[in-house]
C-alpha cells in the first residue's frame, strides 16, 4: 500500500467516525449532573454505530502509522485538512448545517492553501 493510499485511508476513516458521531449523538441533549453526563455517554458505549465510529478512529490511527512509514510528516499531514473539507461539505446535506459563503470561502481557502504547501 502506498502513502498515499495510507493517508488517503485516514481521511475517510477519521470522516465515516466524525459523521457517524454526529448522526447517533447529535439531536440528543447532554444531561446536566456530573453522573447523569457520565450515565449518558457511557451507555452511547452499547449503540453500534458509535462503537463502529470509535473503531474508525482507531483503524485511521493505523493508517496513519503506515503512512508515516512511507511519507515525510511535513508532505502527509497537510492532506488531513480534507478532512476538515469533506465533514463541512457533507454536514450540510447529511444534517442539514447551514453551509454558508463564509464556510464556502473558508473550504476554498483550505484547499488552496493544500495546493501550495504540496508544491
Amino acid at each position: 500500500m502506498t502513502g498515499g493510499v495510507c493517508v488517503a485511508l485516514t481521511i475517510l476513516f477519521t470522516v465515516y467516525g466524525q459523521l457517524v458521531l454526529k448522526w447517533q449523538i447529535g439531536g440528543k441533549a447532554l444531561p446536566e449532573g456530573t453522573s447523569e453526563k457520565l450515565s449518558f455517554l457511557m451507555g452511547q458505549f452499547l449503540n453500534p454505530w458509535i462503537v463502529s465510529g470509535f473503531v474508525a478512529a482507531f483503524v485511521a490511527s493505523l493508517c496513519w502509522m503506515a503512512a508515516m512509514t512511507k511519507l515525510p510528516l511535513s508532505q502527509a499531514y497537510p492532506f488531513m485538512s480534507l478532512s476538515f473539507v469533506l465533514v463541512t461539505l457533507l454536514s450540510s446535506p447529511l444534517f442539514g448545517e447551514p453551509l454558508t459563503p463564509s464556510k464556502v470561502a473558508g473550504t476554498f481557502l483550505l484547499m488552496v492553501g493544500l495546493v501550495f504547501i504540496c508544491r
